[in-house]
């Protein structure tokens, strides 16, 4: 078997909201849409993220330990421009921290089972290759 996709959850009223705001702040591609689910990818990654309406009304609790990670050189400043854009798109979004170095974006109205999250390029070099 090959890794293919992860999927996570999205409230069914910020399901386009955040779609707008993968392809246009993190140039994500649609790779496929159905009624209920739509594939992105990222230019450049070989790991495709699906998201699924989903009408649950509670949230996971501990939905900060699930995450769609992103690499950067300023990850908190990054997650507070998503943030700033969410805002003005009518989801509210905060930036929380993990450490000093990784950083987390939650919209809590939308986000069912994860959080956003960034991370120092180091934090990601694990000395092996594929």
């Amino acid at each position: 078997m090959q890794f293919n996709h992860v999927a996570n959850r999205l409230a069914p009223e910020y399901f386009e909201t955040v779609v707008e705001m993968l392809t246009t702040q993190l140039r994500f591609v649609i790779l496929r849409r159905t009624e209920r689910a739509i594939w992105l990818r990222q230019p450049g990654a070989n790991v495709d993220l699906q998201f699924s309406r989903s009408p649950t009304p509670g949230r996971d609790a501990d939905k900060l330990r699930s995450q769609v990670a992103f690499l950067s050189e300023t990850p908190r400043q990054d997650l507070e421009a998503l943030a700033a854009w969410a805002a003005a798109h009518g989801m509210e979004a905060s930036v929380g921290a993990y450490s000093d170095r990784e950083f987390y974006l939650d919209a809590p109205a939308a986000f069912v089972d994860f959080v956003i999250e960034a991370m120092r390029p180091e934090l990601a070099d694990y000395g092996v290759t594929a």
